[in-house]
């Protein structure tokens, strides 16, 4: 996942959403956003051609607890100004994955080459977003303490189809105190734009995860004594989806290194809430 300067994650913790853009265009740090832009909508981020378009938002609309869409780009338009005046989703990425035919190519930090006539952007809710309100509900999460990627794992979890994409849903997962478990369910359940309430709670082998301590994306989290593990849908599930799809180029967030939007963490997204039962 990119560089990680513990330094300059410190910095970015402290920083407003436009700086913290600005550090990633200068390609100052590339690592994992969790306990940055703490109070802000982040983002997942998917960029590709306009005639998968269509499709592609169908199936953000009929999947939307792992794909709550809060924006999409005309063809071409590099710019997101109902989550920022100043966004450029070229260069306001800490780091981006390349898929070439449904196959993982490979990470960089700017995509202004890459950047096609018809390129079209969506952008999908986090669940970074609502981890500030997690912990000033007394929830501790040991992925920000640690400065560390949330984990997160394929599951067994089917998707509503749309065109050529297709899958299972990706989860991030956080070890939630037993007694805690009910007031984190709460609290996330105030963020539907950012997945909302988990999809599982407990047995990670009824979802289809073998093992905790293998996740396909992120940190290791070991869990103490009267922990349970907590599932929500993640924004990473379309970089399942775009492997079935086999086109020939996708762009998408790195894993963990999400867009920091101006929005506020509670704020009503009109393009989320006015189509999210499509």
């Amino acid at each position: 996942m990119g560089s990680f300067n513990n330094s300059v994650y410190s910095d970015l913790t402290r920083a407003s959403s436009q700086d913290v853009r600005a550090a990633f265009r200068r390609g100052d740090y590339s690592g994992h956003t969790s306990g940055i832009g703490l109070g802000r909508l982040q983002a997942n981020v998917v960029i590709l051609p306009a005639r998968e378009a269509a499709d592609f938002e169908r199936f953000c609309r009929l999947n939307t607890k792992p794909c709550p869409l809060v924006a999409m780009s005309e063809p071409g338009d590099p710019f997101l100004p109902t989550l920022g005046q100043d966004i450029d989703i070229r260069h306001d990425l800490a780091s981006y994955n390349i898929y070439r035919d449904g196959v993982f190519d490979c990470s960089v930090s700017d995509v202004g080459s890459l950047w096609k006539e018809d390129s079209v952007t969506f952008a999908i809710g986090c669940s970074y977003t609502f981890e500030r309100a997690l912990v000033d509900a007394g929830i501790p999460l040991r992925h920000i303490e640690n400065n560390r990627a949330v984990s997160m794992y394929h599951t067994s979890l089917p998707l509503q189809s749309a065109g050529p994409f297709s899958g299972t849903t990706v989860v991030s997962m956080r070890h939630i105190r037993r007694d805690q478990v009910d007031k984190a369910i709460d609290v996330s359940s105030a963020y539907p734009q950012a997945h909302g309430a988990p999809v599982h709670v407990g047995d990670p082998a009824t979802i289809g995860i073998q093992d905790l301590s293998k996740p396909d994306w992120g940190d290791v989290d070991t869990p103490e004594e009267d922990e349970v593990p907590v599932f929500w849908a993640c924004g990473v599930t379309p970089q399942v989806t775009v492997r079935s799809a086999n086109l020939p180029l996708v762009i998408t967030h790195t894993p963990g290194s999400m867009l920091i939007t101006d929005l506020d963490e509670m704020a009503e997204v009109p393009f989320f809430t006015n189509h999210n039962n499509v």
